[in-house]
């Protein structure tokens, strides 16, 4: 049973666990946004996100020296020491920390030490140099965490208040938050909060909104074995996967993770991400190009999940030109997406599966040999589903994207013969607003498309596959070459039953306004490749 409280604000909340860690991300987030003054959101995050980190390992480590500390002054207890000194000599082992996967901190960087000062003038290199001592300390995190807290730009005042504010976080389960992992849901909570608030073209990038990570999670189910995200950001992809495999009672072990960055900043939010998470993972030893600097050459991943950057134009070099990736053919200069799906495949154990999101324009591009691309990646049996996505489900674009799924054997690997059929889910009118500008999907939303996945692929399903009008259609191969290799699910499940005389309205203007978007998608596709032609003649 449930009871009522009041916020601050005068808002009531159950006291439940979730809705007490929830009510204390808003109202985190309210705060520390409120302390940004005129600092741009794309710089503050690494300021803010910085200060959770430190706070958490100071925790972690507390933690760990309380428990020891108990253990060796409690005379019942076969780790017992009499002598004080020597006590105290314990407490300061790292051995005794690391041992347990705890990060060992320096005296002068624990968070005690720090939020002491907090109302100095120094506070910022105060945290300056607690950063340095931590990484000189801990070599997994050497280079990653922030640093600049005692730039001039910097309101130290601001900074002294922000300090005191994440101090008011505990993550054990003796603290009134009530969950052990309250760190990592702020953690997380906060990088939705600051892609969102970014402005500009790269907005939002360092980002996967959870509803898109968990369809492609729940999809694959990546239970055990080689998780790797070449264009990683901030490492979404590999906590959800790692909760999936806790959820069904597996160990975070029981996956290797591993990743690439491009952007050098967002490489250190997924170090920090997942080290805060206890994800041990191998994202090379600095960011790197995934096309001209695959940090990872020799991997064949069990599973790829991935968001890449939507129709990158600049992203070809001339050492490309012979790339043993390009198997399906050689992608367009003027456009990245199909050098993504085969960079994907060309990682893929031969048992693998891949899961990733792509821009609509994908599914039907005609032009620079795409198409080509498309029908050979069907023939050589590697489509196994293709899922439209409702608009606004990013914080950097308002168009709605498809997800593609993959497999490298679909004559069996545990799942049915699904050779000669292509799976098509039609989710555009899933999904609910929870702003103006962003969508999410419900629990429920996320098992309707899972579930029917599932049972499509399933051997002996508790329930047996069966099309949906306007949701799933399995097409055979021969349906897709007829529609001209086109992958739009739009085109294969046809128009969902309506009992009453006509669809509702505003179910008509949904779909109208998401084939609308796809339009405008494959104009700015035509535009920047007629850009591309008039600059190659002006050469």
């Amino acid at each position: 049973m449930t009871t009522d409280s009041t916020t601050p604000g005068g808002q009531k909340v159950a006291r439940g666990k979730a809705a007490a860690v929830k009510s204390l991300e808003v109202r985190l987030w309210e705060t520390a946004d409120a302390l940004r003054g005129n600092q741009e959101p794309s710089e503050y995050k690494h300021v803010v996100l910085g200060l959770v980190f430190l706070k958490y390992i100071s925790d972690r480590f507390e933690h760990r020296r309380h428990e020891l500390e108990e253990a060796l002054s409690n005379p019942d207890s076969e780790d017992y020491i009499p002598n004080p000194e020597r006590r105290a000599k314990l407490l300061e082992n790292r051995d005794e920390y690391s041992g347990q996967n705890v990060f060992w901190v320096p005296e002068n960087a624990r968070w005690g030490f720090v939020q002491a000062k907090a109302k100095l003038p120094e506070i910022g290199q105060i945290i300056d140099q607690a950063m340095d001592d931590i990484e000189k300390e801990n070599p997994v995190i050497r280079g990653v965490l922030p640093r600049n807290y005692g730039r001039e730009g910097l309101d130290k005042g601001r900074l002294g208040q922000l300090v005191d504010l994440i101090g008011s976080i505990g993550f054990t389960e003796t603290d009134d938050h009530g969950s052990d992992d309250v760190l990592g849901r702020v953690y997380e909570y906060f990088l939705g909060q600051f892609a969102g608030k970014e402005t500009g073209k790269d907005a939002g990038a360092f980002y996967t909104p959870r509803s898109v990570v968990k369809v492609l999670v729940e999809m694959l189910e990546p239970y055990h074995g080689r998780v790797y995200d070449p264009a990683c950001g901030s490492g979404g992809m590999f906590v959800q996967s790692a909760e999936f495999v806790q959820a069904h009672g597996g160990k975070r072990t029981d996956i290797s993770v591993y990743g690439q960055e491009f952007t050098d900043t967002t490489w250190k939010l997924a170090k920090m991400n997942l080290a805060l998470r206890g994800i041990e993972a191998d994202l090379g030893d600095r960011s790197a190009d995934s096309f001209t600097n695959d940090v990872h050459p020799d991997l064949r991943a069990d599973f790829v999940i991935a968001n890449p950057p939507f129709n990158v134009s600049n992203w070809w070099d001339a050492k490309l030109s012979d790339d043993p990736r390009w198997k399906y053919g050689t992608p367009p200069e003027s456009n990245a997406n199909f050098a993504w799906v085969q960079h994907f495949i060309h990682h893929l154990a031969p048992n693998g599966s891949a899961g990733f999101v792509l821009a609509n324009g994908s599914l039907s591009a005609k032009t620079n040999g795409e198409d080509e691309i498309r029908k050979r990646l069907l023939e050589a049996n590697l489509v196994d589903c293709i899922v439209a996505m409702p608009d606004k489900l990013f914080f950097n674009t308002g168009i709605s994207v498809s997800l593609w799924f993959l497999s490298k054997n679909r004559h069996g690997n545990g799942q049915r013969n699904r050779a000669n059929d292509v799976l098509f889910l039609d989710a555009r009118s899933l999904g609910s607003m929870e702003s103006k500008k962003l969508r999410v999907f419900s629990d429920d939303d996320v098992a309707k498309i899972s579930s029917a996945y599932h049972r499509w692929r399933s051997i002996e399903p508790d329930v047996p596959y069966v099309d949906i009008p306007g949701f799933a259609k399995a097409a055979s191969i021969e349906e897709i070459a007829q529609a001209g290799y086109v992958l739009n699910p739009g085109r294969y499940v046809g128009t969902e039953e309506v009992l009453d005389d006509e669809e509702p309205a505003m179910v008509r203007i949904e779909k109208l306004a998401g084939h609308l978007l796809e339009e405008f998608d494959r104009n700015r596709q035509f535009e920047q490749q007629i850009i591309d032609q008039l600059k190659g003649l002006l050469k």
